[in-house]
């Protein structure tokens, strides 16, 4: 089995300067919790968005013909309109629109993870977190649409949060520290195991 994991950042975690390109976030530990035969292809980028993903779609997914792909995309989406709002946003629709068209390009013979976006600070309430939740509502709908797995990562951190708020998951309200690896890894291997184990 070969599963390709895409998205920004979070899941790119230094996989640069890692001899395996897997990184050290959840990517590696859900590669490590698999039987050892299943390739896993790390394709995060840091910085990217939906738009982004667009571009290097065929090169990165298509080509490469995974038997299961994953897809984490989102809180860049939102976190430029915070942290860069002068250059060119992607609204929701854009969102919906760019991410619909991404998954119509799959064919029906790669099964489909989708990710919800996680979380923008460690506050429930934070304004990024509030942006984010009808990116999350989108990804939700298309797991619906395409007949995705939905790995609820986005009600995950939240309930973290609400519950255990002293103890931190990110280094800077995004990027992942061991826990929130582990968060983002568990939730996963629950949500996929029955297309792992088929």
């Amino acid at each position: 089995m070969k599963i390709i994991f895409i998205g920004d950042s979070i899941t790119a975690s230094n996989k640069n300067t890692d001899p395996e390109r897997l990184g050290n976030g959840y990517v590696r530990m859900i590669k490590e919790a698999l039987p050892k035969d299943v390739n896993v292809i790390n394709k995060g980028v840091n910085g990217h968005r939906v738009s982004d993903l667009a571009l290097r779609w065929e090169r990165d997914v298509l080509d490469l013909e995974p038997d299961l792909l994953s897809v984490s995309i989102g809180i860049n989406d939102v976190w430029r309109q915070l942290d860069s709002p002068g250059i060119g946003q992607v609204d929701v629709s854009k969102f919906k629109e760019v991410y619909r068209e991404l998954l119509s390009q799959v064919p029906a013979t790669i099964k489909l993870i989708l990710m919800e976006p996680t979380i923008i600070k460690e506050n429930p309430q934070s304004q990024g977190n509030q942006m984010l939740i009808p990116y999350v509502e989108v990804v939700r709908k298309l797991a619906m649409e395409f007949d995705a797995v939905l790995v609820p990562t986005h009600d995950v951190f939240i309930n973290h949060l609400n519950k255990k708020p002293d103890v931190s998951v990110t280094t800077d309200g995004v990027h992942m520290r061991k826990k929130g690896n582990e968060l983002i890894a568990k939730s996963w291997l629950e949500a996929a195991k029955s297309l792992i184990n088929q």
